[in-house]
């Protein structure tokens, strides 16, 4: 009997914090990939990597939820949800839709982090729309929600591949170079993140765009 009040008085108190949360101050960071651990690694994945490596250096923990796993974390009164589709990249727009919904996060409070093969290695793009570049991801998303008014960080993975070998570029494993300048360039994506909550997107752009 007393695990049951227990219970029920735990999941009242969960429904009060969400229901408490002013929507304003919450944020949807998806970070786009696919599942599976011969994807890991790939040049596909770095929105996956982003943040994982942001969830490790400030100890949170994945849990596997409804169309993808899910962490959260609160910094000066925002609280950042993040969300890795298990959809597989060309249909991560039911995710991105159903966790939207879900958290009643407005558009505008999101953010897609993804890979640019028009960017040279490394090189950060942060924009508040456009189109989807042939990015399936995108392009699934821009569908599912029926606009291509969204906040997306572009993560330049480069183009050096020959013709006809995209596909195996894309879902490539990174060069020992690239794995030596990893680590700063998803420093330098945390501090995006953050600065995106905290404070905006315009700032967020000015500051951070092309470096």
């Amino acid at each position: 009997m007393f695990s049951f009040f227990k219970k029920l008085f735990s999941a009242k108190t969960v429904d009060t914090i969400s229901e408490e949360t002013d929507p304003m101050k919450k944020f949807l960071i998806v970070g786009l990939g696919n599942i599976g651990p011969k994807y890991a690694n790939t040049r596909h994945n770095i929105g996956f990597k982003v943040v994982d490596f942001y969830a490790e250096k400030n100890s949170l923990s994945w849990e596997t939820a409804k169309l993808g796993d899910v962490t959260s974390h609160k910094i000066k009164g925002r609280t950042l949800i993040f969300l890795k589709p298990s959809t597989y990249m060309n249909l991560s727009g039911k995710a991105v839709n159903y966790w939207l919904e879900k958290e009643k996060i407005p558009l505008e409070n999101m953010l897609v982090i993804t890979d640019d093969l028009n960017l040279a290695f490394g090189t950060i793009r942060i924009k508040t729309k456009g189109s989807d570049g042939g990015h399936n991801g995108l392009k699934d998303i821009q569908n599912t929600l029926q606009t291509t008014n969204y906040n997306r960080f572009r993560f330049g993975i480069g183009d050096a591949f020959s013709k006809g070998r995209q596909v195996d570029y894309v879902l490539g494993e990174w060069e020992a170079e690239e794995e030596k300048q990893l680590p700063e360039r998803l420093e330098l994506s945390c501090k995006i993140i953050e600065s995106f909550a905290l404070a905006g997107m315009n700032i967020t752009m000015n500051t951070y765009n092309g470096k």
